[in-house]
Order: C-alpha cells, then structure tokens, then sequence
C-alpha cells in the first residue's frame, strides 16, 4: 500500500540529489549543543540536559521480554558506533517534522560538527547496517535518502543485514510473521490480491485474507499514496516491501499511514531449470536485484 521511496537531499550539506516523489530532505536551520553521554544508540543527551532521539533510524534493540544469554546482535555495536563518532562533540540539531515527542525528547537529524564538515549521525549508522529507515507520516524527511543507503548496505549485507535476526521476512510465511507481533519488522512479498471495505485498502499476499499476511491503509492516508504518485489500486501482481509495526487482525498486519513504509521492487526473473522442470526463481526476497 505505499509507494516506492526515490533519493532526496539535504539541502546544503553536501549530499547528493536526485529527483524524488518522496518527501524531501529539507531540513531547518540548526540549533547547536554538545553531548554529554550516549544514553544508547539513538538517544543522546546534551550538556543542557537537553535529550534528543535520532529520527529516521531504528537502531537494533532486543526483543521486550528476551532473555537470550548472550548480547542481542549489533545492539552494543550501534552505540558503540555513537560513541565514536559523537561524544563530547558539538552537534547540529535540525528538523524535518514534528520537533518533539510525548517525553519532550527532541526528534532530529544530527550532525557531528568536526573539522568544520557535518557529520550526518542517520547516515552513518544506516549505511554501515547498524540502523534501518523508520519514519513517521509527520517525520518523513530524509527517509528516502536513507532508504537508499539501506538498500546499498543490505545488498552489501553489512551489519544487521548478515544476520538472522534482522533478515526480511517472506510475505507467504504467515505463520513465522506472526509470532513476530509486536515488532518492527520488513515484508515482501508479491500482493495477491486488492480489497476495500468503506474506502480501507487491504493488500493480501494469499487468497485467503482471514489468515494471510495484509497491509492496510485507511481510508484518510490513501491520498498520501496518490499524491506520491501510487495507485495503491494497481499493486495486484506487484512485489512490494513494507516496514512497519506488526500486528494481528485476522492474521499479520502492517498498517501503513505515508508512503515511505512501501518500496516496489523488481519482478523475480524466472530461470529455466533442465528440461521437464518448471522455472525457478533467480533471487531471493531479501534480494535487491
């Protein structure tokens, strides 16, 4: 039910640009401060006490509830990661959305100010795979940049992208995709089929909806998509990617509420087998072939 994500660029700091029906990267002027500790690897603390969330970029967390023996992968290396790059430095602060959250946290793409050049924080950890994109209809700024550094990290499988716990998650595989609810998660998958109820789109990816997995739209987001320039109508046949929080109703759902959350991929080419065996698929779903 969403679109595909294009390259953006922020303005003025030197990363490049493309055309985009996305959200642009259109960033407010800075405000300044220095940090004081790495709370973890997406929340920071400023001298004035001032705490800030990097938005755009979901660092690995453990599972609530987890209780593995050893460390949940790449969590400690994430901040880590942080620590390096950003203790005790001076830092811009700069919005693309809604500034705040509920906890008075402030929501921003942070910039490291070294040797004079702005070190982009969400750059960094997405394109070393120790983040994924995580945007929000009022926080969409920069997403697609960032998808596309994402894509070139999981292709390269850097990071969380070598590892089992983070591995994208096949679209057929309900039964797997549920016990995930709760989560954080990306699906692919090709869309079987298209429903609406009282203008709510439901994308399946089974002809039995009672029990597949589902994207949904609501019917005051479905505008979003268009105005990006997606027939979320016209996605049956379509492979896509979702991102999103996982739930159950009627079997595993992503709601997706801007269009940042659906990128459409390539078809799966067909290759021949030997003769007398059907044609099998050339990729896999965590591919970005």
């Amino acid at each position: 039910m969403r679109l595909l994500p294009v390259l953006v660029a922020v303005i003025g700091l030197g990363i490049r640009t493309e055309p985009s029906h996305a959200a642009s990267c259109q960033l407010s002027p800075p405000e300044h401060g220095t940090i004081a500790q790495v709370k973890d690897a997406e929340t920071l603390e400023l001298t004035d006490g001032t705490m800030v969330r990097l938005i755009g970029a979901k660092t690995p967390q453990a599972p609530l509830g987890w209780r593995g023996a050893d460390p949940w992968p790449f969590v400690q290396e994430a901040k880590d990661t942080v620590t390096s790059l950003a203790m005790g430095a001076d830092v811009e602060l700069r919005f693309g959305g809604n500034q705040t959250d509920r906890h008075g946290y402030k929501l921003a793409q942070v910039f490291v100010v070294k040797g004079g050049t702005p070190q982009w924080l969400q750059q960094e950890l997405v394109k070393a795979g120790l983040a994924l994109v995580y945007s929000f209809p009022d926080n969409r700024a920069c997403a697609a940049e960032l998808l596309t550094l994402e894509a070139e990290a999981r292709a390269a499988k850097r990071g969380i992208w070598n590892s089992w716990a983070y591995r994208v998650l096949d679209a057929s595989d309900a039964e797997r995709i549920a016990r995930l609810s709760h989560s954080y998660q990306l699906v692919e998958g090709v869309v079987a089929e298209i429903g609406e109820v009282r203008g709510r789109l439901y994308l399946n990816f089974t002809q039995d909806w009672r029990t597949d997995f589902t994207i949904a739209v609501e019917p005051k987001d479905v505008a979003s998509f268009t105005a990006a320039g997606l027939d979320l109508k016209s996605l049956k046949g379509k492979r896509v990617r979702v991102r999103g929080w996982l739930e159950w109703r009627n079997g595993p759902m992503i709601v997706a509420d801007h269009p940042e959350q659906i990128e459409l991929l390539p078809e799966v080419k067909k290759t021949a087998g030997p003769a007398g065996e059907e044609p099998r698929n050339a990729g896999r779903l965590d591919d970005d072939r």
